[in-house]
């Protein structure tokens, strides 16, 4: 079999049916990958290193003669690591050599050459990515200067946008949660009980990828309104333009519902955490506040604590929503409703009667 140099539109393409392994080192790997790769490392980070300083202090032919050494040994190894994968991997319904698979490095160079040619003598069908993840990155910065079509939900911290954006993708709407991508909830509270931020290079790939598959439809995709930095991670600045210019659907729910939902999602998390995530806020707090939502917090008193947390979230949130406003963001309100399953019943009725009027329009244009 021939191995076949592709470039990144077609290996994404062909990445929703078959396995991606990328042959960079652990650590390149753990900091950021594409989405769904499999890390099949040809050299530990330790023996890129080795290699790395032959290469620089002595030759390329050097280089690759160190490379061999520690690439030897690996062969069947690589061969037996890709089979398990793929006798576990659903995209593959026949499990045998003949199998088609997608490789890269960083560059496309030496190291997702030196695999592919392993690989496809076994007698695998192999693809190796032009350019490499390099490449990839590149076509990541590209989706995020894009145009996309998004309606952005907004409401006071509490007013579970969250929750509605998952009712409107049970109803078969396009979503983004970018505080799932981010594995941070935004607050100070925000990492408590979550698990590690991805890397910010990380984050903008699974961005790109979620932008990528979720625009191919056509559809509207309905994302949070966020501020720009979440956590540890910044949404990256030409797709937050995007988003500022994007209609704001916004849930009006008054303080004291938006306080039970808050006090029953964070009132049980540790005491210790959430003194500090108070402590890190306490300078646009204030020293009074801080000091009073930390000891009605140690007294037991969550309620108490968290109302004059919730208080300085709406003071900062409304300021946002009203730089909306001046900047001629479309803001539409939807009205608090009891029952959560009636605030989606509500926007959707807004959303599709939005979809009658511009479609009158356009008739009455022609």
């Amino acid at each position: 079999m021939a191995i076949q140099s592709i470039d990144i539109k077609e290996f994404l393409k062909l990445a929703h049916g078959f396995p991606v392994f990328d042959v960079r080192s652990p650590s390149e790997f753990l900091h950021a990958h594409i989405p769904g790769a499999i890390n099949l490392p040809l050299f530990s980070d330790e023996e890129r290193a080795v290699v790395g300083t032959a290469y620089k202090q002595e030759s390329r032919a050097y280089a690759i003669k160190k490379g061999l050494d520690f690439f030897g040994p690996k062969m069947r190894g690589i061969i037996e690591t890709v089979e398990q994968i793929l006798d576990k991997n659903p995209k593959n319904n026949s499990l045998h050599s003949g199998d088609t698979i997608l490789l890269h490095c960083w560059r496309g160079g030496m190291r997702s050459a030196g695999v592919a040619w392993l690989l496809d003598l076994y007698g695998f069908k192999v693809c190796t990515l032009q350019g490499g993840y390099k490449i990839y990155r590149n076509w990541v910065r590209e989706q995020f200067v894009s145009s996309y079509h998004i309606n952005v939900l907004g409401g006071f911290t509490g007013a579970g946008k969250t929750i509605l954006l998952r009712e409107l993708e049970k109803r078969g709407e396009k979503i983004i949660d970018l505080e799932g991508l981010a594995s941070h909830k935004g607050s100070a509270f925000g990492k408590i009980g979550m698990p590690d931020q991805p890397s910010q290079v990380m984050f903008e790939n699974l961005l790109a990828f979620e932008l990528f598959n979720k625009s191919s439809s056509g559809q509207k995709i309905w994302m949070e309104d966020e501020s720009q930095r979440i956590g540890h991670v910044n949404v990256p600045k030409t797709f937050w333009l995007t988003l500022n210019t994007s209609p704001v659907f916004f849930l009006d729910i008054p303080f004291e519902e938006r306080l039970d939902h808050l006090v029953n999602e964070y009132g049980g998390l540790s005491k210790e955490q959430m003194v500090n995530a108070i402590i890190r806020i306490q300078k646009r707090l204030g020293g009074l506040e801080t000091k009073n939502a930390i000891n009605f917090l140690l007294e037991n008193n969550t309620r108490e604590s968290f109302s004059i947390l919730l208080k300085y979230y709406d003071k900062s949130y409304n300021k946002s929503l009203q730089n909306k406003k001046n900047a001629k963001q479309l803001v539409y309100t939807i009205p608090f409703q009891k029952n959560g399953e009636d605030n989606v019943e509500h926007l959707v009725e807004l959303v599709e009667s939005m979809k009658h009027q511009g479609s009158r329009s356009e008739n009455s244009e022609s």
